[in-house]
């Protein structure tokens, strides 16, 4: 990702996604205690994290055959009184969709996913607890 972070009257980022090729972009405004334009740093930071998971999540699923057919990660943040730049929680809810989805398997993906492949969770968790839970809502078999 190529990215610069200027500042005049304002911090302002602008990038372009790596993966996506898409521009991103957000900026800050000194005026309101800096509220940010669209997403901040610290909203672009959890995106990415609960974006990293999802990919990692459903890839695993589909390789070990799990028969998925919708999936979403929810995210909750919650931010300390006396800051509201600094998090005390976070939890990451997995809502998989699918015929016969192996709890074991989803949390054998969420585990890897955690553990091993989401640099963006890994520096999140040093800093905040993060808990992790998982539904799996069962639909009926296709094609039958």
């Amino acid at each position: 990702m190529d990215a610069t972070v200027t500042w005049k009257h304002g911090l302002r980022f602008r990038g372009v996604g790596g993966s996506t090729g898409f521009p991103v972009e957000l900026a800050s405004k000194p005026e309101n205690g800096h509220a940010p334009e669209g997403a901040g740093p610290l909203e672009l930071l959890l995106l990415g994290t609960a974006g990293c998971t999802a990919m990692d999540v459903i890839s695993i699923l589909e390789k070990k055959r799990q028969k998925v057919t919708a999936f979403e990660v929810r995210m909750h943040a919650d931010r300390a009184d006396e800051h509201p730049r600094v998090f005390t929680h976070i939890t990451m809810e997995y809502v998989i969709t699918g015929h016969a989805v192996d709890p074991e398997a989803v949390k054998r993906a969420i585990d890897l996913s955690v553990e091993k492949y989401c640099s963006a969770h890994a520096m999140m968790s040093k800093a905040v607890p993060i808990e992790h839970t998982f539904t799996i809502i069962e639909t009926e078999r296709q094609g039958v």
